[in-house]
């Protein structure tokens, strides 16, 4: 059986120049997918986070499991259509053995989006010849 991808989106976030107080957008897009998750079977486990480093690329998220690729996503926007990118990507990432969810198969934001993908620790991967 495949680990649970866990999906993790930044509640902190906020547009450049957005007041620091108020709703942030990165809490807008939180509740979005848990209502959405809510009422989807088999959706992945998701989790606030305050913050995923991407704050020039916010809104943000990243997929993770144990002994899986991991990604983080930027540019997301605070909606019920991000929202929904993020809990197919994060399907797609629960089906996959190591989690490698190929470019074609993202959602079109998350291809634009993908700020990182991250082997998972002591990935055997062989080295580029130079």
């Amino acid at each position: 059986m495949n680990p649970i991808t866990e999906l993790l989106v930044c509640h902190t976030c906020r547009p450049p120049g957005a007041p620091r107080d108020g709703v942030t957008a990165g809490q807008q897009l939180l509740d979005a997918v848990q209502a959405l998750a809510a009422d989807t079977p088999g959706a992945p486990t998701v989790r606030a986070v305050a913050c995923l480093s991407a704050c020039g690329r916010g809104c943000s998220a990243a997929l993770q499991a144990p002994g899986k690729y991991s990604y983080v996503f930027g540019d997301l926007q605070a909606d019920a259509a991000s929202a929904a990118d993020l809990l197919a990507a994060a399907a797609r990432h629960q089906a996959l053995p190591d989690g490698q969810i190929p470019w074609r198969e993202r959602p079109e934001a998350l291809r634009r989006g993908t700020l990182a993908r991250l082997p998972p620790p002591a990935c055997a991967i062989a080295a580029p010849e130079i």
